[in-house]
C-alpha cells in the first residue's frame, strides 16, 4: 500500500495499519506547540507527515545508531519506505511516483529524518535522480528506469562532483565522446552517495566545450563495461550510506540514454539542485527538531546542584533561542518548497536562502544540544551526537554554504 494514487485515502489506511508512537526523540514530554512540525499543515499533510513519523519511529530509530556504527546501507528497510512512496515522492504517478507537492516532499523527509538523518539525506538524493528522469527524459527512459526506482527495486546515485571541481562544477573534466550511436566516457567522479552499492548513476559530463553549455547528462547502469569504483570513504557521519568515487574508463554508453539534449545536463543538474538544497534542508530540520527534543527531555531529568538543569535560567534561555532557530528555519524551508513548486521567479534564490540558513542553524541546535548533555552527550549511546555528526556535511553538500551566499549576493546586486 503506498500514498500514490490516492494519497488522502492512502495515508488514511496506513494510519490505522501502523500503530500509534510519538517522534523517537519525544520521551515523556511530548511536543511543545510552539515548535510542532505540524502546524500551519492541511490535514492531508498532517496525515503523510504522521505516516512517516510511525514510519521512523518504527523502523528506522531502533537501528540509527547501529546503521552507523557498521555502516549498514538499510536497503530493506528503505524498500519498506518506498512502499509508502517514499521512493519517488514528487515524481509523476504514472511511472510509480506519488506525484506530491516539494512541500509535502519537505514534511516527509523532516519526518523520516527524526529516526535517522543518514539514511533520510540518501533516499532524498535517490528522489532527486529518479524527478530528474523522470522531468528530463523521454518516455522511453520514463518507463524504463523510474518504475524500478521508484520501488527502490534499484536505487540512485547522482554524478556531479569531481577530484578537481566541487564548487566550480561548470569545470568538470569527465569527457564522453561521440562514437556513432554511444558516447565512450571517462574520467571520475568523487564523494558520490550510494557510489558502488547503487544501481543507476545520473552523470554530468562534457560532450562539447568548456563551461556549462558543453555538459549534458547521462544515465548508466550498474555493470556497465569500464563503470568501476574506489574505496569505501570513512566518513564523520552519513555512515549509513556508502561514500565512493565513481570512475569511468572506455566507457560506452548508449545515445538513448543521454537526458534532454547535448549541452543541456548542466541546467539539468542544476534544476535538480534546487531541490535538492529543499530536501536536505528538510533532513537537518528533522535531527535539529529531534535535538530540541532530547535536550528538553535531559534539562528536565538531569539534576545538578541540587535541582534540575531546566531551573537555571542560562539554558532556559539557550533552549528557547534554539527553538526559535528551528521554527525560523522550517518556515524559510517550507517557502522555498512552495515557491518550487510554483516556479516562481525567485524560487533558485530563495532554495538557495533556506539551504544556507537552514543547514547551518541546524548545525548550530544540534551541537548545543550535545554541549547540554555534557559529557554525556559526547558517549556513541546517546542519539544526539549522531545528528550532530550526520548533518555536519549538509554545510557542504548540494552547493557549499559559501556557494550559498555567493548565489544570493549575486541576486541582490543583478536584480
Amino acid at each position: 500500500m503506498a500514498l500514490r494514487g490516492a494519497p488522502r485515502v492512502a495515508a488514511r489506511l496506513l494510519l490505522q495499519l501502523l500503530p500509534p508512537r510519538r517522534c523517537p526523540a519525544a520521551g515523556r514530554r511530548g511536543i511543545a506547540s510552539c515548535i510542532d512540525p505540524s502546524a500551519g499543515l492541511t490535514e492531508e499533510q498532517k496525515e503523510f507527515q504522521k505516516v512517516a513519523l510511525d514510519f521512523a519511529t518504527k523502523e528506522m530509530a531502533p537501528h540509527m545508531a547501529e546503521w552507523d556504527e557498521k555502516e549498514i546501507f538499510p536497503v530493506e528497510t528503505m524498500r519498506k519506505a518506498a512502499q509508502l512512496g517514499f521512493g519517488g515522492i514528487y515524481v509523476k504517478p504514472d511511472v510509480g511516483g506519488s506525484g506530491l507537492s516539494r512541500l509535502d516532499t519537505s514534511i516527509i523527509f523532516e519526518a523520516l529524518s527524526t529516526g535517522c538523518t543518514s539514511t533520510t539525506a540518501y533516499m532524498s538524493i535517490h528522489n532527486m535522480c529518479v524527478w530528474m528522469i523522470d522531468t528530463f527524459g523521454n518516455e522511453e527512459q520514463r518507463r524504463k528506469f523510474c518504475p524500478s526506482l521508484c520501488s527502490m527495486e534499484k536505487f540512485a546515485s547522482y554524478c556531479l562532483t569531481e577530484p578537481g571541481s566541487g564548487s566550480d562544477a561548470a569545470s568538470l573534466l569527465t569527457s564522453a565522446q561521440r562514437k556513432g550511436d554511444t558516447y565512450v566516457l571517462n574520467g571520475s567522479k568523487a564523494f558520490i552517495s550510494g557510489g558502488g552499492d547503487t544501481d543507476v548513476y545520473v552523470v554530468m559530463c562534457r560532450t562539447g566545450g568548456p563551461g556549462p553549455k558543453g555538459i549534458s547528462c547521462l544515465v548508466l547502469e550498474k555493470g556497465t563495461p569500464g563503470l568501476s569504483f574506489g574505496k569505501k570513504e570513512r566518513k564523520v557521519g552519513w555512515n549509513s550510506q556508502p561514500t565512493r568515487a565513481v570512475i569511468f574508463e572506455d566507457c560506452v554508453v548508449p545515445v538513448g540514454n543521454r537526458l534532454g539534449a547535448e549541452g543541456q545536463g548542466f541546467s539539468i543538474a542544476m534544476k535538480g539542485l534546487n531541490g535538492g538544497r529543499i530536501n536536505i534542508a528538510s533532513c537537518s530540520l528533522g535531527a535539529a527538531h529531534a535535538s530540541v527534543l532530547l535536550a528538553q527531555e535531559h534539562l528536565t531529568v538531569r539534576k545538578q546542584f541540587g535541582e534540575p538543569l531546566a531551573n537555571n535560567q542560562y539554558l532556559q534561555f539557550r533552549l528557547a533561542e534554539m527553538a526559535t532557530r528551528l521554527v525560523a528555519a522550517r518556515l524559510m524551508v517550507r517557502n522555498a518548497a512552495r515557491a518550487l513548486q510554483e516556479g516562481r521567479e525567485d524560487a533558485a534564490v530563495l532554495c538557495s536562502m533556506a539551504k544556507l540558513f537552514a543547514t547551518d542553524e541546524c548545525f548550530a541546535i544540534c551541537n548545543q544540544a550535545l554541549q547540554m548533555h555534557g559529557g554525556y552527550g559526547y558517549l556513541k549511546d546517546y542519539a544526539v551526537q549522531q545528528f550532530m555528526r550526520d548533518i555536519r556535511v549538509h554545510q557542504i553538500l548540494e552547493g557549499t554554504n559559501e556557494v550559498m551566499r555567493m548565489i544570493v549576493a549575486r541576486n541582490l546586486l543583478q536584480g
